[in-house]
């Protein structure tokens, strides 16, 4: 499996929250609504995107910025601004000090701020739920990224911005898919970018020894490895391999296979009805027993309650 591809095959909207913003100045909402993903692309006029654990960020008409959750953040149109109202989990917009409470309301289809035809208008949609988005790509991700229309003029602009306001039948899948696939060109156009802080293993894959036995592991994942095998296959002895892939990525072969594994795991328990053993063979596993243990070591739940809860 190419590796950007098995990074970005993770997103799958399921009636994502996707809504048209549009302000007039002076405006501040601040975003605390815990989403694991959100992308904002702005239309028409300047925005700051100001975190509260990290710099300010200007995005301007075509930028592309990307929140990773649970951090909170406030969008204004002044860095300073403090925020007028408070988007919360569930969506709800909550007044904040003694801001009216309709100072920004529905104006109808996917339609919300202060008026339709404000100066400022931004498209954005937000992963609702964490079963929405592979950890991997969680994880390998900064709280925000903003891709400045200079270096990446997004293409899907003008057909979001036609579809987000229609009411037509299946709209809400259209919308899913087109966010997916928003996201997945946009996070494609970040990990090209030389300031983009990929993880250990992204960056190990560009080494002529490491990169080979970490494609071995993600291609094969189910092959009963182990050091020495991948040693052979990567043409070096155990001990270089194994001194090799620790200080490029950060953890030892096995260590990274067992995550790779249970990664893979917890994607197709969330997004196939395959059995648990079929899952657990698929991945590497002998039973579902030995994958239940696993799993639950590392991700504090079973196996079924991980595909419960991302029902």
């Amino acid at each position: 499996m190419d590796v950007l591809a098995g990074l970005l095959e993770g997103p799958r909207a399921r009636g994502a929250f996707m809504i048209r913003a549009c302000f007039d100045p002076p405006w501040s909402v601040r975003i605390a609504d815990e989403a694991p993903l959100s992308i904002m692309v702005m239309v028409r006029d300047t925005a700051w995107i100001v975190p509260d654990d990290g710099e300010p960020q200007l995005i301007r008409p075509g930028d592309v910025a990307v929140a990773r959750g649970p951090g909170h953040y406030t969008v204004a149109d002044d860095r300073t601004r403090k925020a007028h109202v408070e988007i919360r989990p569930g969506e709800r917009c909550v007044p904040l000090g003694d801001t009216p409470a309709d100072r920004y309301q529905d104006l109808g289809r996917r339609t919300w701020g202060q008026t339709s035809d404000g100066a400022a208008e931004m498209l954005i949609g937000t992963y609702q739920a964490r079963g929405e988005i592979t950890g991997r790509l969680l994880d390998a991700l900064p709280p925000l990224l903003v891709l400045p229309v200079e270096v990446w003029d997004c293409p899907l602009t003008p057909l979001l911005s036609d579809e987000i306001t229609k009411d037509e039948p299946g709209q809400d899948v259209v919308l899913d898919r087109l966010l997916d696939l928003l996201m997945i060109a946009s996070l494609r156009a970040w990990f090209s970018r030389p300031e983009a802080e990929a993880p250990a293993w992204y960056r190990a894959m560009g080494d002529p020894v490491v990169g080979q036995a970490i494609r071995l592991l993600q291609d094969d994942p189910a092959h009963p490895w182990t050091i020495a095998a991948l040693a052979a296959k990567a043409g070096v002895s155990r001990a270089a391999l194994a001194r090799r892939f620790t200080e490029l990525v950060g953890e030892p072969p096995m260590a990274y296979l067992t995550g790779w594994r249970l990664a893979l795991a917890a994607d197709l328990l969330r997004d196939s009805e395959q059995t648990i053993a079929a899952i657990a063979r698929r991945v590497g596993y002998g039973s579902a027993f030995a994958l239940s243990s696993a799993f639950k070591r590392v991700y504090g739940v079973s196996p079924q309650e991980h595909r419960s809860r991302a029902a």
